[in-house]
């Protein structure tokens, strides 16, 4: 979020809106990746390692500021968990850019990815992005593929509902001002739609 004029909540509708695919992906049902989430938030599939480094990616895709970020929607273990289940496909493509982006750290500033200040992950993620990143390795995995993947499965983790392992105490839906699905409740109220009533959120605030 480089456009200090565009606000959070913007960056997250805009995401979604127009990447299409990010849509598709919200909706989509993830049984065994919900079922693992109940069961536990433990690492399933990534090591120690990677689940730091991917903790400190995603923490600076949707960074902390007044309002919790991806690091607080424990974003992590909602990608952790797809990986181990419905995504499996992207664990390699995971495997190869984790340990790209240390290597590009470490070329840049000699510490780990998780060590660099805040300023420091930028200007590597930035280089991710750009396709442009020094010390990344060669191979079937391009950096930008591996960004785009990353951000992808952050803001679902940041937007997706909690019962998948992210959005962690509604910290996602809160900062949208998303009140949570109200299908099973009858849905909406015309005042409620129309805003001349207030909404009951899912977690027990009125929006």
């Amino acid at each position: 979020m480089t456009d200090p004029k565009l606000t959070r909540r913007d960056f997250l509708r805009d995401s979604t809106i127009y990447g299409g695919g990010l849509w598709i992906s919200l909706s989509l049902p993830r049984p065994n990746a919900a079922r693992a989430a109940a069961e536990s938030s433990q690492r399933a599939v990534l090591t120690e390692a990677e689940w730091v480094t991917v903790e400190a990616i995603t923490g600076r895709i949707i960074p902390t500021d007044h309002e919790p970020g991806a690091i607080e929607a424990h974003c992590v273990n909602f990608i952790d968990k797809a990986l181990a289940h419905e995504d499996a496909q992207a664990r390699p493509l995971y495997a190869l850019g984790i340990a790209g982006t240390e290597q590009v750290a470490q070329r840049r500033f000699g510490r780990d990815f998780s060590k660099l200040v805040p300023a420091e992950k930028d200007l590597v993620l930035v280089a991710l992005e750009q396709g442009d990143a020094p010390g990344w390795p060669e191979g079937p995995v391009s950096s930008a593929a591996f960004f785009a993947t990353v951000r992808a499965h952050t803001i679902l983790g940041f937007l997706a509902d909690p019962k998948y392992g992210g959005n962690r105490d509604f910290a996602g839906w809160k900062v949208v001002g998303y009140p949570g699905p109200r299908h099973h409740l009858g849905g909406y109220t015309p005042d409620q739609m129309l805003g001349r009533a207030r909404i009951k959120t899912v977690w027990g605030e009125d929006l």
